[in-house]
């Protein structure tokens, strides 16, 4: 299978080759630079990745540049993996290998029983908590995690149309794969406290109440098929 890697990063340098390092040999990796100011981009190109430059700010926004990048000679399978090492890239291939065998879909990382201490803080897992609940409550699928570390056909992520700009993506992914019927598999995998930096989420309380209301629009916006 052809499989491209889009890495979102914001201000990620240094972290990103690590990521860059650790990755298994792939089709495709895309970093999607979304406004760096510290270098992310040329270290992505030293490191032998494509950029993708999408000034405005917003996660969503910055996945769906590197998926513009994309569509003139699509993949078989999307993986989007986070800038900060907290996951590991090396464990690409138990993440894609569903997909392989054609048992499933769409397939995300399952932090909530592997996460070191401190990787995943409470208000994080709060709002994690929150966020399956409702996603639960108003599609009747029971996902234990809104991992950013996720893979997906190209041909299943087509029919989802995405289009949040912000942290708003993985709640408008994880509702329309469940609306589209796609196999969704969820497998736990390790995951660590970010190497350098704060998170953009949980770094901060701006950050982390910023995010969460976002959160909780995208469960009410995208509950209904539009």
């Amino acid at each position: 299978m052809r499989v491209a890697v889009l890495i979102p990063a914001l201000n990620e340098a240094a972290s990103l080759p690590a990521v860059l390092r650790d990755l298994p040999r792939v089709w495709r990796v895309i970093v999607c630079d979304n406004g760096s100011t510290d270098g992310t981009a040329d270290i992505a190109r030293a490191h032998g990745a494509e950029v993708a430059t999408e000034s405005r700010r917003g996660y969503g926004s910055a996945v769906l540049a590197g998926l513009r990048q994309l569509a003139a000679d699509p993949p078989d399978v999307v993986v989007v993996l986070d800038g900060d090492h907290a996951d590991r890239p090396d464990l690409l291939p138990e993440l894609i290998a569903p997909i392989e065998r054609d048992l499933a879909d769409f397939v995300l990382a399952d932090r909530t029983r592997t996460a070191t201490p401190g990787a995943l803080p409470p208000h994080q897992r709060l709002g994690n908590w929150l966020a399956t609940r409702l996603i639960r409550l108003v599609s009747g699928h029971a996902y234990r995690d809104m991992a950013p570390f996720r893979a997906i056909r190209w041909t299943s992520l087509v029919t989802l149309a995405m289009e949040d700009p912000s942290w708003g993506w993985n709640v408008e992914m994880q509702l329309k794969a469940v609306r589209k019927n796609l196999r969704i598999l969820e497998i736990s995998l390790p995951y660590a406290k970010r190497v350098a930096g704060r998170s953009k989420i949980s770094g901060t309380v701006r950050g982390t109440l910023s995010a969460g209301a976002r959160i909780l629009w995208a469960v009410r916006y995208y509950r209904k098929d539009r």
